[in-house]
């Protein structure tokens, strides 16, 4: 960005002492902790939150964005035209963007991308955000054509995922430990099971962030977290893992606590093809045995709304089917009756490191073990359960957060780690993405929301609470998580 200076007369004596006094107070770096540290630096091959957390608009762009707000504003894309029947996207791309080994970013390396993306043999964890694209043409460098097989409401949402960022072919190779995209922070160095560094990208097409290098510490230990805040050898914590420490930071002039909400739908995960998960009275007898306030209060303080299904309670379109599912062990164990299951079961719970997880899980596992159900806790790090849940789909239950926005539609996918198979979900969900009329969308999402719910495809437990502490002087922090993101470019210090 230029920047012009009015012309005049100062001393060489003064203008020095104008730049010592300055830099006594322009702080331009800052370190950021955060409980998960990535399996790998690809958005577009993992489901990992932690992933977006520190590449997402920061290293990586899409041709849309997400805001702090929630918004979807224009990134790499300038501009778009929408045909009539909703069917093809013009994207016209911002001109002088580069990648950060130079090369230029232009309308070949947004086919490259989506063409990715969609590819039969594609290991993007949101390949269903890219089903409906029939074709990608160039029709100029800064011009890119995308046709869709059907219109699709959510289209531009879609491609503001973390998910849908624009790669170039010759990043691929090392995309996962030396990732190259277009944003305002370029990757520095990565010290495994340590910090992340990035470094403000001085080519960056936009506007010059404040900060010139940001750190990104991984401290997983809720005590930890709690004596690194305290003794100010972070800056920030993002979803600080240990809220009863809280109020202890609220009344300390020295830091900010930030509570906002977060897309992240927390579930009792069940694996509805493993007997005897099968049957959805056994489903429906696990909701009745959880107790959503308990784990609240004693996995998280408070903190979190109860859910009863897969929807953000902030969402217009939210429906309140807690009731479904009210805590009631009586008839948690008459239901397993009926299932043939009077003596109850035995089960596994995977438990990734989140605090939500492992201090819910040791809650859940004793409420289930109340009507009969022997789930055995078994801890696992995020590699393993990406492994091991994730893919292998070799579990029981499992807790977790979903922390991608309004994404109910993975409930259409059989292959899901859940295994839930509803063709009739399935074919409203297709109709959904279809639809363009607000009101009817609206109506569509509430009867997904109630399928689900009456289906207990899986435990629904509360929404994930943002949770933030850091310096009182930092600002620009997001305060709410529409996506998992740290959007440094928003950051700076007070003066």
């Amino acid at each position: 960005m230029k920047r012009f200076v009015k012309q005049g007369f100062v001393s060489g004596l003064a203008l020095s002492a104008a730049l010592i006094a300055g830099a006594a107070w322009a702080k331009d770096d800052i370190t950021i902790a955060m409980q998960l540290e990535p399996p790998h630096l690809d958005p577009t091959s993992a489901a990992a939150q932690a992933i977006d957390s520190v590449v997402y608009v920061n290293i990586f762009e899409g041709l849309t964005r997400f805001m702090g707000d929630g918004s979807i504003v224009p990134a790499l894309a300038e501009s778009w035209e929408i045909s009539e029947d909703g069917t093809v996207y013009t994207f016209k791309l911002h001109e002088g963007v580069t990648f950060h080994d130079g090369s230029a970013m232009d309308a070949e390396d947004v086919k490259f991308s989506l063409d990715r993306a969609r590819a039969e043999d594609s290991a993007n964890a949101q390949k269903a955000l890219f089903a409906g694209i029939d074709s990608v043409d160039v029709v100029d460098p800064l011009t890119v054509k995308v046709t869709l097989t059907e219109p699709n409401g959510n289209f531009l949402f879609n491609m503001a995922w973390g998910d849908a960022v624009i790669v170039a072919p010759e990043s691929i190779e090392n995309i996962k430990t030396a990732p190259v995209g277009t944003g305002p922070y370029t990757f520095g160095e990565w010290v495994q099971g340590d910090k992340i560094v990035l470094n403000r990208n001085t080519g960056y097409w936009g506007d010059q962030p404040a900060l010139a290098q940001a750190t990104f510490k991984f401290i997983s230990d809720p005590t930890a977290a709690f004596a690194a805040m305290m003794a100010e050898d972070v800056d920030v914590f993002t979803g600080f893992p240990a809220p009863e420490n809280l109020p202890q930071f609220e009344a300390d002039p020295r830091f900010q606590v930030l509570v906002g909400s977060t897309e992240g739908e927390t579930i009792l995960s069940t694996n509805n093809k493993q007997a005897p998960f099968d049957n959805v009275k056994v489903r429906q007898a696990m909701a009745h045995a959880i107790d959503r306030q308990a784990i609240i209060d004693g996995a998280m303080f408070g903190y979190g709304t109860p859910i009863g299904t897969h929807f953000a309670p902030h969402n217009p379109a939210y429906v309140d089917l807690t009731g479904n599912s009210a805590y009631d062990p009586d008839k948690a164990k008459a239901l397993l009756a009926e299932a043939g299951l009077p003596d109850g079961f035995e089960t596994t719970l995977h438990l990734p490191p989140p605090s939500y997880a492992r201090r819910g899980g040791e809650i859940i596992a004793a409420q289930l073990a109340e009507v009969g159900i022997k789930a055995e806790i078994i801890n696992v790090e995020w590699a393993q359960w990406l492994e091991t849940v994730f893919k292998g789909k070799n579990f029981g239950l499992t807790i977790v957060s979903h922390t991608e926005p309004m994404d109910i539609g993975i409930y259409a996918r059989p292959e899901y780690y859940f295994q839930y198979d509803n063709p009739a979900f399935q074919e409203l969900m297709t109709t959904l993405n279809s639809t363009t009329d607000p009101d009817k969308r609206t109506e569509l999402m509430q009867q997904a929301q109630r399928i689900i719910s009456e289906d207990y495809v899986n435990g629904y437990l509360f929404q994930l609470a943002a949770l933030s502490v850091a310096k009182a002087g930092v600002q620009g922090l997001w305060a709410n998580a529409p996506t998992a993101a740290t959007d440094l470019s928003a950051i700076s210090w007070s003066e």
